[in-house]
């Protein structure tokens, strides 16, 4: 070979191996602008719940006359079904004059036990701005817990749905990873969900959890007859990672939340509704 030829080939190598560098540079780089604004949307996340948290009084109340148990029979539920334990619970009520100031479309405030979810919720006409918007409306990856657009914010459809990201900081939904894990699922205290809207506040029993690949069959809102919904109901039992020992009948109502697991699975747990209170 001649020195010609060597010298062209060595600067060839060198021009490879500049250009790797240099698309190893432009990766670390994007890569820390990924990161940054990850780290900053979290900390705005993270300011918004302690914000609205420390001034939103979620209060719990008893029992009263208004109260309305929807399953009360022994035939339906049996005796050592945990629904007994679960209906002698306190609801919670908040109060939204103060949340509406600061965000017109909030519809409601969440609680999961044995999570990190303890947050108000809201609603819009489509199911993508609170993918990418706060509390507050501002711009912020983290986004915020949302009603599904399709569902009636003011009387519980026969399936509601809500969203929220599964942020690997816990916030938002990101805790709801927990309920498929042994640790969250032996607690059987973790195994109801409490809301409250402008309109009531309710008890929800928790009878499926599981994860799945990304898929809309489970976010169903409408039904056309009670032995589809019954149908329906019976293929998320059928899902779940856990018994739970309930069953879905026609005049149920149901409550979903679905969060992501990872890029290609999503969390959903699914909720029955088992006692409510109509605010005056």
């Amino acid at each position: 070979m001649t020195l010609k030829k060597k010298k062209r080939k060595i600067r060839w190598n060198h021009v490879f191996l500049f250009t790797l560098i240099l698309i190893f540079i432009i990766i670390i780089i994007i890569s820390s602008i990924n990161i940054l604004n990850w780290l900053n949307d979290s900390n705005k996340t993270n300011d918004k719940i302690e914000e609205v948290q420390i001034n939103t009084k979620v209060k719990e109340v008893i029992d009263t006359e208004q109260t309305e148990i929807i399953e009360t029979t022994e035939e339906e539920i049996p005796k050592e079904n945990p629904y007994w334990d679960y209906i002698k619970m306190n609801l919670i009520d908040v109060n939204f004059n103060d949340l509406k100031q600061k965000n017109n479309e909030v519809v409601g405030w969440i609680q999961v036990n044995g999570t990190n979810i303890n947050y108000p919720f809201v609603q819009t006409t489509d199911n993508d701005f609170y993918l990418t918007h706060s509390f507050d409306k501002s711009y912020n990856k983290a986004g915020w817990v949302f009603m599904d657009y399709r569902n009636n914010k003011s009387d519980y459809d026969k399936n509601t749905i809500l969203y929220a990201h599964g942020r690997a900081d816990k916030t938002m939904f990101g805790s709801l990873k927990k309920v498929i894990f042994k640790g969250w699922l032996n607690n059987s205290n973790n195994h109801v969900i409490k809301l409250s809207t402008e309109t009531e506040n309710t008890l929800w029993q928790v009878f499926s959890v599981y994860k799945i690949p990304t898929t809309n069959d489970y976010i169903q809102v409408k039904f056309t007859s009670d032995n589809e919904f019954i149908e329906f109901g019976n293929i998320l039992i059928n899902r779940s990672v856990y018994n739970f020992n309930t069953s879905i009948n026609s005049n149920d109502k149901i409550l979903t939340l679905s969060s992501c697991y990872n890029d290609d699975e999503k969390v959903v747990l699914h909720a029955k509704l088992i006692k409510r209170e109509k605010k005056a």
